[in-house]
């Protein structure tokens, strides 16, 4: 089911959602970023901004339009909602001169995640199959992602640090959304939208709506050719997985190591990373006891401790685990690559590391060697 939506009805798919009542959770501006958060208008939406992004660098800036999605990504993604920074697994509360086990409430209101990018799509899918895939599912995952209802958006605007094309997974997202939309910005300002489930279908229905012709599928696809087209190919995943695995002991890794403050940015920003801690606190007054669960990252020096020290003492080790999972290893485990070409590691790495260009260096040498 594909039709043409006005700009206003957008503030009609919030409405509706709202109607049902379902949290909306959208894109907005907030402390000079575009960040995630509830919304309860359309008109919250990041209005006529674009993000200029280099390595290491992140600015919002006027746009001379009124585009609702004029920009790439910013520093938070779908992950918070998802996979949650901070989970209490377990309490344990003293009652009647004994101990008894508290579990929390599952979370069942729906959410639907407004302006999801087909990057983000893809970090959706590959979470999905790390955390509820396998034998085990994590349970408080597994129950945010059944209540969730997505609505992407491709992208037209790509940003310098993303290379999506590069992995296949944008700028025009594929599958795994309820409703896809694709802003035309050019002439009339318009939005060509397709459901891509039969909920989706249910809420596309309810909305104002024209029939989309073919001049609106061609400006549409246009919008994403343009996109892709823009970025290039600027990371060759062709061979990346044996390519890195062959050169584990690369210098490289010692240039990296010397400019990498292991400060777990890339990680932390990165919609695909799911390293996490469990720790116990304790209550001061003796009653209770929290056991939580929250994000951690590889970079840390704890996170390789075992009995007898850490294995990864060196940002070099850490650095080269991360690399490798990512574009190797991960591969190995879930059958797919562990990055989606989103960019995030980039911009908002304080150094500025780009890794696109640690796999050109480290591919560089091996061709000299060929």
């Amino acid at each position: 089911m594909r039709a043409v939506l006005a700009p206003e009805a957008l503030e009609a798919i919030v409405d509706v959602l709202r109607r049902r009542d379902w949290r909306v959770i959208a894109p907005t501006v907030r402390d000079k970023a575009i960040v995630y958060g509830e919304i309860a208008s359309a008109t919250e939406l990041p209005v006529g901004w674009k993000d200029v992004q280099g390595p290491g660098s992140y600015k919002l800036e006027r746009r001379d339009d009124e585009a609702r999605f004029g920009y790439a990504v910013g520093p938070q993604s779908w992950k918070r909602e998802l996979l949650a920074p901070s989970v209490r697994l377990l309490q344990i509360k003293r009652t009647n001169g004994g101990l008894e086990p508290v579990k929390d409430a599952a979370e069942t209101k729906r959410t639907a995640f407004f302006g999801v990018r087909p990057c983000e799509v893809a970090a959706i899918k590959i979470q999905d199959r790390v955390l509820i895939g396998g034998k085990y599912a994590d349970e408080d995952y597994l129950q945010r992602r059944e209540n969730s209802f997505v609505i992407a958006v491709n992208c037209g605007e790509p940003a310098a640090n993303c290379f999506c094309a590069s992995m296949g997974t944008g700028p025009k997202v594929e599958d795994g959304y309820d409703l896809v939309l694709t802003e035309i910005t050019g002439g009339t300002h318009h939005f060509v939208a397709e459901a891509g489930t039969d909920e989706g279908a249910e809420l596309l229905a309810e909305l104002p709506q024209q029939p989309a012709a073919d001049a609106d599928l061609t400006a549409a696809q246009t919008v994403t050719d343009a996109a892709r087209e823009k970025m290039g190919i600027t990371l060759d995943r062709s061979d990346v997985h044996d390519l890195l695995l062959a050169n584990l002991e690369h210098p490289r890794y010692d240039d990296v190591a010397s400019r990498c403050l292991a400060c777990t940015n890339c990680t932390l920003a990165c919609p695909t990373c799911f390293c996490t801690a469990v720790d116990d606190a304790n209550d001061l007054s003796g009653e209770a006891d929290d056991r939580l669960r929250s994000w951690d990252s590889c970079f840390t020096l704890q996170y390789s401790e075992m009995h007898g020290g850490g294995t990864r003492k060196e940002t070099k080790s850490r650095y080269r685990q991360w690399l490798t999972h990512k574009l190797s290893t991960w591969h190995d485990q879930f059958d797919t690559l562990g990055c989606v070409g989103c960019g995030r590691c980039i911009t908002w790495c304080p150094v500025g590391i780009d890794i696109r260009e640690e796999v050109a260096a480290i591919r560089a040498t091996q061709e000299a060697k060929s």
